[in-house]
Order: C-alpha cells, then sequence, then structure tokens
C-alpha cells in the first residue's frame, strides 16, 4: 500500500515537471535571466555578485531538474514494463 505523503510529493513532483515544460516556464526563465542583468546595468549589485547568485540557483536548478526527469523516466519505463507483461498475457491466451 502506498502511504499518502508517498502521493502527495508525486502530485507535486508531476505538476512541477508539467509546469517546467510549458510556455510560462520559459516566460519565467527568460525574465529572470534579463532582470538578473538589468540589476547591473541599474547598478544595483555587481557583475560578479549577480553571477555567482544566477549560477548558484541555474545549478540548483538543473540537480532539481535531473532528479524530477529520472522520476518521470523510472515512471515510464515501469508502465512500459506492465504493458509488456499485459502483451505476454494476451499472447499467452491467444497461443
Amino acid at each position: 500500500m502506498v502511504r499518502k505523503p508517498t502521493i502527495i510529493i508525486e502530485m507535486f513532483a508531476d505538476r512541477v515537471i508539467h509546469w517546467v515544460g510549458s510556455l510560462y516556464s520559459i516566460a519565467v526563465h527568460t525574465f529572470i535571466f534579463v532582470a538578473s542583468f538589468l540589476l547591473v546595468c541599474f547598478h544595483v549589485t555587481s557583475l560578479d555578485r549577480m553571477l555567482l547568485v544566477l549560477t548558484t540557483v541555474v545549478s540548483l536548478e538543473a540537480i532539481y531538474l535531473a532528479i524530477f526527469i529520472q522520476m518521470s523516466l523510472n515512471r515510464a519505463t515501469k508502465a512500459i514494463q506492465e504493458v509488456g507483461q499485459d502483451i505476454d498475457e494476451i499472447q499467452e491466451d491467444v497461443g
């Protein structure tokens, strides 16, 4: 039996995966990227500090995205295996 917290975490992961693959995600990331450089242009922060923060955030985001991608691959692999088992059962019934 699957525990409820696991289901909640999986639902959250599904939403994140769906959002990351959307046009809204591209727009938000583009806005943040442009805003980061505008902060430097308007002398709100130094280029070095902005690049340090931006690089750190992008690195952390890449780590989490890799985890979400692996979760999706694991789920797809499991679904394909289940379909393969169903096909094997049907072939046995037919044969």
